[in-house]
């Protein structure tokens, strides 16, 4: 099997099986895993990014947010 093949068998299950990876994706398990990683993710480059980009980087976090889970 070369890798053509397996990108079109990752294909292939993805469209069988996009709803459950939807509700997956949105569901109140998500938020919260997704709430800590990002929470993680800002904070440390706010430590490390100067003070004048913190604001950009709750923006941005925000805006990670709400791609995933649901709320």
């Amino acid at each position: 099997m070369g890798f053509d093949d397996l990108v079109n068998k990752g294909k292939e299950l993805f469209e069988q099986n996009k709803d459950q990876i939807d509700d997956a994706v949105h569901s109140e398990q998500a938020e919260g895993i997704s709430d800590k990683i990002l929470d993680g993710a800002a904070d440390f480059a706010k430590k490390v990014a100067p003070d004048s980009v913190d604001a950009k980087i709750d923006e941005l976090r925000g805006q990670a947010d709400g791609a995933v889970g649901n709320e």
